[in-house]
């Protein structure tokens, strides 16, 4: 009973940082990288789309993103929706593809960045803390209930603190290594 309490920690502790990693992908760096666009939706049909479902996304130069539409007739809705969003991109469409140059970034918006990465590692942090403390109360409950005896609870609490603290420690590792890619001139 107590492993799978452990288990579910540990589960739960690491979608945190798949989340965190996935947040991270979509901030840009200053080079061409495709997620940038993950979280762009594009009004096809009437219902939100991500590009990735109406286009093909290539990067082939270091500061440039191609957009090839399967659909040219969406082209116009992509480039709208690409110009409201909050990442600061013009894109340039012949009328076959759109290409989006991504401009260097300024001292000013790397440490925006910078700021945002800070936020999103925290908030991973607190996402592990808030499964700890659930984890921690159902393994009280489990004492309470005596399904455990308080030797297995004390131990199994101190398991779940050494897996918050290397999930911490990695969520740490993450968010050093963006900060660096993007104050990276």
């Amino acid at each position: 009973m107590i492993s799978e309490v452990i288990r579910d920690a540990e589960e739960r502790m690491h979608k945190g940082i798949d989340v965190l990693r996935r947040e991270y992908a979509t901030i840009r760096a200053g080079r061409a990288n495709p997620s940038v666009l993950d979280r762009v939706m594009v009004e096809y049909y009437g219902a939100p789309t991500p590009i990735s479902q109406l286009a093909n996304i290539s990067a082939p130069e270091p500061r440039m993103l191609v957009i090839q539409a399967w659909d040219r007739t969406v082209l116009p809705a992509i480039e709208k929706a690409i110009m409201k969003s909050d990442l600061g991109l013009n894109p340039s469409s012949d009328g076959i593809v759109i290409r989006l140059n991504i401009p260097q970034l300024t001292a000013e918006r790397r440490m925006e960045l910078v700021k945002k990465v800070k936020k999103e590692a925290e908030e991973a942090r607190v996402a592990a803390r808030n499964v700890r403390r659930d984890v921690n109360d159902k393994l009280k409950k489990l004492e309470k209930d005596h399904e455990a005896s308080e030797d297995e609870i004390k131990r199994a609490q101190e398991d779940v603190q050494k897996l918050t603290d290397k999930i911490i420690k990695e969520i740490e590792h993450i968010m050093d290594t963006k900060e660096s890619e993007i104050t990276e001139v």
